[in-house]
């Protein structure tokens, strides 16, 4: 079997990836870094990355609304759709900061007041808002807008005024966002999450739009992710689509005898550490990744029960590939280097 290894955040952002990197010893995940061929792709945020896979053509942004909205239950239809995530967004300095909701918990009544909050407020502009999903929420347009988005994991952790909407309809979108965010900040829901020391939904990320496009490839037989992306794009071509096991030992049992020539496997606990600059969790993040995929792998791709494994990293200054068969394990002139020299 041939697996890719989708690991988001793996590389730090500059400046100060180096150093963030120093002393990290995870050496399984070297080795394959070492002895893989390597090349350096320009820069793409995970959710291009995993359309750009499955052959999903980006128009204005990448559609990633309709595809999951249809993951969700929902029926896109040949309507332009958005999605309208649940954020808090957190006062810091000078600066608005975006935190996603995978940070927090939101409940599916909660959800639904706040959905109806928008629907009453916006109800003149045309836009119908949905939360099929506690933490993945829609809007529906009457027609398509001239606007470039960034996606929640683009703007995770950053100030959101460098990451709203662009484009000639953008004003009237950041119109929208302001305008959410003074209604959902006094809503009663909210008052009762802060009651009880929970960050407030005080805000919509407006990102993802499109109308419903065509899923051309199938470049994996089987994909396993938490990620909502990656699930809907393996529903929409047909391909097996599972959660993300606990391990690689569990991951194995699950493989073992199945007739798969190609797996996805979407490891992307360190993502929000690197988001958010939390050094330590992002360093506990990659040993245990270590611990408990990259060296089980390693052994399974040693053994000949894997016949080579890719290690994919997206990110917003380049992205990489590394690709390693077994017999580049024995390929003991490409020397192992630590991370922090791929800064």
């Amino acid at each position: 079997m041939h697996c890719t290894l989708f690991i988001p955040g793996l590389m730090w952002p500059r400046p100060g990836a180096h150093e963030v990197a120093l002393g990290l010893e995870i050496p399984a995940l070297c080795k394959l870094l070492a002895r893989g061929r390597a090349e350096r792709r320009a820069a793409i945020a995970p959710e291009g990355w995993l359309c750009q896979a499955f052959e999903v053509e980006r128009a204005q942004d990448w559609p990633i609304a309709p595809l999951t909205l249809e993951l969700d239950g929902g029926k896109p239809g040949d309507a332009y759709w958005l999605r309208a995530d649940p954020i808090h967004i957190k006062v810091e300095r000078q600066r608005l900061l975006l935190v996603e909701s995978a940070l927090f918990e939101v409940g599916a009544e909660e959800a639904q007041a706040l959905a109806a909050a928008l629907n009453a407020h916006f109800a003149a502009d045309g836009y119908a808002f949905s939360a099929p999903h506690p933490k993945r929420w829609y809007v529906k347009l009457p027609r398509p807008p001239r606007l470039v988005t960034h996606s929640v994991s683009e703007a995770a952790g950053r100030d959101v005024q460098s990451c709203l909407p662009e484009g000639p309809d953008a004003l009237a979108w950041h119109r929208v966002f302001n305008e959410a965010q003074m209604l959902l900040h006094g809503h009663p829901a909210n008052q009762a999450r802060e009651e009880r020391g929970e960050p407030a939904i005080n805000s919509v990320w407006l990102w993802g739009g499109g109308t419903r496009p065509p899923v051309r490839g199938r470049p994996y037989d089987a994909v396993w992710s938490d990620d909502a992306v990656a699930t809907a794009l393996a529903a929409a071509t047909g391909a097996a689509a599972d959660a993300l096991p606990a391990d690689a030992a569990a991951w194995i049992a699950k493989v073992e005898g199945a007739a798969r020539d190609s797996g996805l496997l979407v490891l992307d606990a360190a993502a929000s550490a690197a988001a958010y600059g939390d050094v330590e969790a992002w360093r506990n993040r990659l040993r245990a990744l270590e611990a408990l995929w990259i060296a089980p792998l390693l052994r399974e791709l040693h053994g000949g029960r894997l016949e080579a494994i890719a290690i994919v990293v997206p990110g917003p200054e380049a992205g990489y590939r590394f690709e390693v068969t077994r017999a580049d394990l024995y390929k003991v002139w490409r020397p192992v280097k630590p991370l922090s020299a791929y800064a």
